[in-house]
């Protein structure tokens, strides 16, 4: 019986692996898809006029809170400053 408990319980480990790996399979695909996506989305604005690389900077620094984004422009401009930059 020990045997059968151990044939059994490697069969559900194989089959929730299974299922886990399929999962992220799936989320792979989909991550694809929207990072084309993406991708056409910043090549229909740089062929409106707009600056990609700089559209990318805001997208960045929208996904930080105020306090974040002045505690990095408050480094970056003391760092500027210390190269002679400003």
């Amino acid at each position: 019986m020990d045997v059968e408990n151990s044939d059994s319980a490697q069969t559900v480990a194989a089959g929730q692996l299974r299922a886990f790996i399929e999962r992220i399979e799936r989320l792979e695909e989909e991550k694809k898809t929207i990072s084309e996506d993406i991708r056409e989305v910043y090549a229909e604005l740089k062929g409106t006029g707009f600056e990609p690389k700089a559209v990318r900077t805001l997208v960045r620094l929208r996904k930080k809170d105020a306090a974040e984004r002045q505690e990095e422009e408050a480094i970056l401009d003391l760092y500027k400053a210390a190269l002679g930059m400003e």
